[in-house]
């Protein structure tokens, strides 16, 4: 039950994160080395989307606090960097499930 929960609490970074499409983002936006942000003209030219899918992409990953955004006038800067709870959050259920996988029995069925 408590694996549950943990796994519960972390569904918006593990959705965020299991899209291939926001996983090329983000290794795309950290391949450009502009660690103050990029703009999403920027990534657009990067990848092979529009516009406002990239704008939809970003949004998802800032929702699930792995992508920040700083404004400049009319200008939005995105750029990595993950919430530290929110990762502490990942980690914790992770290292969880290990450990309760670690210590379950064979259910394969198979024999050895």
């Amino acid at each position: 039950m408590e694996l549950a929960a943990e796994f519960a609490a972390c569904q918006k970074i593990l959705t965020a994160l299991g899209d291939e499409t926001r996983q090329h983002l983000i290794i795309e936006m950290m391949q450009m080395g502009e660690c103050t942000g990029v703009r999403v003209g920027e990534i657009t030219q990067k990848t092979n989307l529009s516009r406002p899918a990239v704008s939809h992409h970003l949004q998802i990953l800032k929702n699930a606090g792995l992508v920040k955004m700083r404004r400049e006038g009319t200008k939005n800067y995105y750029y990595f960097d993950a919430d530290a709870e929110a990762m502490n959050q990942l980690l914790q259920m992770l290292t969880h499930a290990k450990a309760i996988m670690e210590n379950l029995p064979d259910r394969s069925g198979e024999k050895e």
